[in-house]
């Protein structure tokens, strides 16, 4: 049940219009700039779906409308305190969450012009996580799935812990970037999941929910631009941008890690799965191939857009199921599709599916799924 007023409601209605219509404007400047740079996804491999060259900065479009329009709104609306309560995000934690987002745009902009390799990559995503670490941000509690109360982790694992989860969101959206749209649209369901989750009666956080308005209209605005046939790719920029404020926006408060990671299941379940195959086939976790849900889509005969649309379906699906189940509710629906998810990945396997062979290898030492390496045509 949502907590909040009309008048809370309208601010956050209003953050997320305004974010919508700056990324609207925007993206035609970011593709021209990441143009302009060499920031250019050229086609080539045979994973890559694309046939054109096209410019792959659309992600600081997005980030820039997120911080702008959410830095305003954290500093007008808290400044003023008349309309609803701000308190439960500190300065510092703003700070690491629009800081972050900037520095996160700015070092995938990065791989996007000089594709980075992967080990210089994991430093980057790291140092990101280190500095929300530094700033307050982490993951100290858990929710008991078993009962009533919480989970205390000591500060060496909180700290390892939320490296690892920052990180491991970055290259989740990452690895899902590989089809017009489709990274995009999935930061955009869990966004408003997220932001409803934060305005219900038991979490009550309108704070954290104003600024998911503000990342989930810097997509919406992102989306016509991106959706097949793709004029722009968000790019790196915007997989570490949106992988990084997901996870930060998930920290700050109670009960919504686990909401993220039901949410993002798809990403989260196909990056894990990946990299059990490859490791159990003796290939590198980074090694190249069509064996992602989105590439498995599409060998079915599921037409581009099809293919994208099925996987908004199933994370709408998660969506609800965050938003109606709670603690025990939402780790066993998280342990089903990990357990539907391998049945399917063994059956694929017995088939022998041709589709999963590393012929796809597009040069770089690390493969498609280098950190970071941005869309995947």
């Amino acid at each position: 049940m949502i907590q909040a007023d009309s008048g809370a409601l309208l601010v956050i209605g209003g953050a997320f219009a305004s974010a919508l219509l700056i990324s609207l404007l925007l993206t035609p400047l970011a593709a021209r700039f990441a143009t302009a740079t060499g920031a250019i996804d050229a086609p080539g491999a045979a994973r890559r779906i694309h046939s054109r060259p096209i410019p792959r900065g659309g992600g600081v479009a997005v980030a820039a409308s997120f911080v702008v329009v959410g830095g305003l709104c954290f500093a007008v609306v808290a400044g003023t305190g008349s309309t609803f309560d701000m308190t439960d995000i500190t300065p510092p934690e703003a700070l690491a969450l629009f800081g972050g987002a900037v520095a996160a745009a700015v070092l995938g902009f990065l791989d996007d012009r000089f594709q980075l390799r992967a080990r210089w990559q994991l430093l980057m995503q790291a140092a990101l996580a280190i500095g929300a670490v530094v700033a307050g941000v982490m993951v100290d509690f858990i929710n008991n799935p078993a009962g009533p109360r919480v989970i205390t982790f000591s500060t060496p694992f909180a700290v390892g812990f939320t490296v690892f989860w920052i990180a491991g969101m970055i290259n989740s959206i990452n690895w899902i970037d590989g089809l017009d749209g489709l990274s995009t649209g999935v930061a955009l369901i869990a966004a408003v999941t997220l932001g409803l989750i934060s305005l219900g009666s038991a979490i009550d956080q309108p704070a954290v929910a104003l600024l998911c308005a503000c990342l989930a209209g810097a997509l919406a605005g992102f989306l016509p631009w991106n959706f097949h046939p793709a004029r722009v790719f968000i790019g790196s920029a915007g997989t570490y941008f949106i992988g990084y404020t997901l996870a930060v926006l998930a920290i700050l408060g109670t009960a919504k890690v686990a909401v993220a990671i039901l949410v993002l299941g798809v990403p989260i379940i196909d990056t894990f799965w990946i990299i059990v195959r490859r490791t159990l086939a003796g290939q590198a976790p980074f090694t190249a191939d069509r064996g992602h849900l989105h590439h498995r889509l599409l060998d079915l005969g599921i037409s581009h857009r099809g293919a994208v649309l099925t996987i908004y379906a199933l994370t709408g699906i998660l969506a609800v199921l965050s938003l109606i189940l709670s603690g025990s509710g939402q780790l066993y629906a998280f342990a089903g599709l990990v357990a539907a998810a391998g049945v399917l990945l063994y059956v694929s396997l017995r088939r022998g599916n041709g589709a999963l062979d590393a012929d796809a290898y597009d040069g770089q030492d690390e493969g498609e799924d280098a950190p970071g390496n941005g869309e995947d045509r």
